[in-house]
């Protein structure tokens, strides 16, 4: 019998936001408590809230948008690749240790799925680099997810890791919790929210054992 593993977050008001990213803000507009005949929540967040979808939008003003990737990329067989606790920073060495084989999705497991769940956003996350993504572009992968709310290095300055995946609409998911699923083969379904012509979009992401 098939496993479902649900390796997205909960999104909740005043949880964990990149810094620099609106807050999150959920609140009943309408409530029955207060003799409404429903309740209608308001909800305010931005756009790389939880786990979410990065469109080639987000860096470049004429790439894909989020609404407009082909759903074939994001729904199919995926690969799981777990990381030690040591490894900060997700270089091509690093990948080489693992045989990707020809898979078109790839998923990073870090020590930073254990930061998910704490309330202040942790600067030193463990993150894909730039010659990580290079490796990953040149193997053909078209989407690669990471378990924290950035694939970048934090302030990296140069965007290099997003611009070198993105310029060639390589799909990147990020604020994956891959706490739970080991590492190996699954069949992955992530649909981020339809916002026409947006940057990115918060998703709902399973994986299929």
């Amino acid at each position: 019998m098939s496993r479902i593993y649900d390796i997205s977050v909960p999104i909740r008001s005043g949880g964990l936001v990149y810094p620099g990213n609106p807050e999150i803000d959920i609140a009943l507009q309408q409530a029955v408590a207060k003799g409404a005949s429903a309740n209608v929540s308001a909800i305010r967040f931005g756009s790389h809230t939880g786990t979410h979808v990065d469109a080639s939008r987000h860096f470049f003003d004429d790439g894909q948008p989020v609404d407009k990737i082909p759903l074939d990329r994001l729904i199919g067989p995926v690969l799981l690749v777990g990381f030690g606790d040591d490894v900060r920073s997700i270089g091509a060495a690093e990948l080489r240790e693992h045989d990707i084989k020809d898979h078109k999705r790839i998923l990073l497991r870090t020590r930073n799925s254990a930061l998910l769940s704490r309330k202040e956003f942790v600067n030193d996350y463990t993150y894909l680099a730039p010659d990580g993504a290079q490796y990953l572009v040149d193997k053909g992968v078209e989407l690669v997810g990471i378990d924290y709310l950035s694939i970048e290095q934090f302030h990296s300055g140069h965007h290099r890791t997003h611009r070198t995946l993105l310029e060639r609409s390589v799909v990147i998911v990020e604020g994956l919790d891959l706490s739970v699923p080991p590492s190996g083969e699954y069949q992955f379904i992530c649909l981020p929210l339809r916002l026409e012509g947006c940057d990115g979009a918060p998703a709902r992401a399973v994986l299929i054992a």
